[in-house]
């Protein structure tokens, strides 16, 4: 049976990237927060939803993490799914998901808050992407703020599935 396992997730880092050093190779642990905000069709709340997510970045791309991102800072993630599970200190198993980066693009500006060379910088695990791939990142990073694209608009009211 045939699969695809891919995501694209845009979100702001909750903490300052975690490089290290293992025996295949350098990871930087990214933690990424994205946020869903709705209205509660019962209620008619605004209803604010946030999604946390380890990403997994390797090799020399988790070396360019470390050294240009920071809590706060937006970026863009393109990678695949894991499942990672693990037996707890009582004895149960434990299981979460997280991201293998393939590609991460710094969205916003730097810490001096001037356009600087990070700004939409895209970095891939092959040094040039395909032109579907880098499409999508340059359109979501023309702006010098490209989350902020995301802010100004209505907040989008979901359908059930059913």
């Amino acid at each position: 049976m045939a699969g695809y396992n891919r995501i694209i997730m845009i979100g702001n880092l909750t903490k300052d990237p975690d490089l290290k050093q293992l025996a295949n190779g350098q990871v930087c642990r990214l933690n990424v927060a994205a946020n869903r905000q709705f209205k509660n069709r019962q209620t008619g709340a605004m209803v604010q939803e946030v999604c946390f997510v380890d990403v997994d970045v390797w090799g020399a791309q988790a070396d360019s993490c470390k050294q240009y991102l920071q809590k706060g800072r937006p970026v863009l993630v393109e990678g695949r799914l894991k499942l990672d599970s693990w037996k707890d200190n009582d004895g149960g198993m434990r299981s979460k998901h997280s991201i293998v980066a393939d590609k991460i693009v710094f969205l916003g500006s730097g810490n001096n808050g001037s356009n600087d060379k990070t700004s939409g910088a895209t970095l891939d695990s092959d040094s040039f992407a395909g032109a579907s791939s880098s499409s999508f990142a340059n359109s979501a990073s023309s702006s010098n703020n490209a989350a902020a694209v995301f802010k100004d608009e209505p907040p989008f009211e979901d359908e059930l599935p059913f």
